[in-house]
């Protein structure tokens, strides 16, 4: 089979399809940032009890640790096209089947449509960048593939968004509702876009399954795979930790809470944008995330520092978000350039998410072991500052990587 690069299936960049590609990876983040704020209503309307919550929560990140990497590799037996519209009808459907939730003993089928959004989620987060790549010349893939980065922060972003304005008046129901419509938008637009997905879209002649996992022998994939968890460990720890503060310590309205909170998670997607405008220009990927992990560790000092005045606090957050964002660009961008069909594109994005969701499952009971024994938020500043410090170890090991290949090669 001929290299992604060596055979694009247009002669110019079709970005309509590279857009509702991206559009479908938003719809499915929404299912991510609709929980933290509906929680509460689902508590007391369902009965559920802390760790039930907390199931309900943490369902699609507890199934991405387990089985990204095996989608990853159904989605190049299957083809890229399906595995996204099959994700996209599950996650709706499943949203859909959450409203008949009853209020007396809902919770386990309350857990099983999330365990459903999850496998969508899935499906559609590691197969997504495979119809990207098919709808994007060589020379613009790594911005493109930078656009798809911004998928779970602006999801997750536009569903908080939509909480303060939807919850007040038709509940989680409503928020459910609409996460369905957008799901099903979401796969009209890629059916429409179908012809262009047609390099990722086709199984018939797919590698071996031997070939798609041989591209992940090498250590760069691995190394930035870990680099993203180490950032999910810190923006998790940001995420948790804003609305905590604002609610419980300065005493803000829910929709105040909300609001700034979304803004702090929205700013990673011009992160996202800058940091696939940076590789593009050919930016080493390890370098550029090496980079990234010393800026937000030291945003990560300032934020959790009592010191500090609440304004720029927050600022630093922000920042944080925004500066972080350059590295799930960085690292998912880099399938295009490692892989050579795209069954190892759909390998690739397993492992990345893998990495990612990893990082997320360990840090979540990390930062509540420190934060409880120390009896303060500000000591999760450990956590964070390890991971930092982890990530910019594992940034110089992958740039390292990096110059051994480019010196291979020449």
């Amino acid at each position: 089979m001929p290299t992604l690069a060596a055979t694009p299936f247009t002669p110019v960049t079709h970005w309509p399809a590279v857009l509702a590609a991206a559009v479908a990876g938003v719809a499915v983040g929404m299912n991510v940032g609709k929980v933290p704020l509906a929680l509460p209503l689902l508590r007391s309307e369902l009965g559920l009890n802390l760790v039930q919550a907390g199931w309900v929560s943490a369902m699609l990140t507890t199934l991405a640790v387990v089985a990204a990497l095996g989608f990853g590799l159904a989605a190049g037996r299957i083809g890229a096209l399906r595995m996204v519209l099959g994700g996209l009808g599950l996650s709706a459907a499943a949203s859909l089947l959450a409203l008949a939730v009853p209020v007396d003993g809902g919770f386990p089928l309350l857990l099983a449509t999330r365990f459903a959004e999850g496998a969508g989620f899935l499906a559609v987060a590691v197969a997504g960048p495979a119809l990207i790549s098919a709808a994007a010349m060589p020379a613009d893939r790594r911005f493109a593939l930078g656009v798809w980065a911004t998928y779970m922060p602006a999801g997750a972003g536009l569903a908080m968004g939509l909480s303060p304005l939807v919850l007040p008046n038709a509940g989680w129901r409503g928020l459910w509702l609409v996460t369905a419509g957008v799901l099903l938008l979401a796969m009209a637009a890629a059916w429409r876009q179908r012809t262009w997905y047609a390099p990722a879209g086709a199984s018939g002649h797919a590698a071996a399954p031997g070939k798609a996992l041989a591209v992940l022998c090498q250590p760069l994939p691995w190394l930035l795979a870990l680099t993203f968890g180490m950032w999910a460990v810190q923006h998790f720890a940001l995420i948790v930790w804003l609305p905590t503060f604002l609610k419980e310590q300065r005493g803000l309205s829910a929709g105040w809470v909300a609001t700034l909170s979304c803004v702090m998670l929205l700013a990673c997607v011009p992160g996202n944008l800058v940091g696939g405008a940076l590789v593009q220009r050919g930016l080493s990927r390890g370098r550029l995330v090496a980079l990234a992990h010393v800026l937000t560790g030291l945003c990560g000092l300032g934020f959790f520092s009592d010191a500090l005045p609440d304004g720029l606090r927050y600022a630093l957050c922000v920042a944080m978000s925004f500066i972080g964002g350059v590295i799930p660009a960085a690292v998912m961008s880099s399938s295009v350039v490692l892989a050579r069909n795209p069954r190892q594109i759909n390998a690739l994005q397993g492992v990345i998410m893998q990495g990612s969701q990893l990082g997320q499952f360990v840090g979540t009971p990390l930062i509540a072991t420190v934060v409880a024994a120390s009896g303060r938020w500000g000591a999760a500043v450990w956590v964070t500052g390890g991971a930092a410090a982890l990530g910019v170890a594992l940034g110089l090991a992958a740039w390292w990587v990096e110059r051994r290949q480019v010196a291979a090669a020449n």
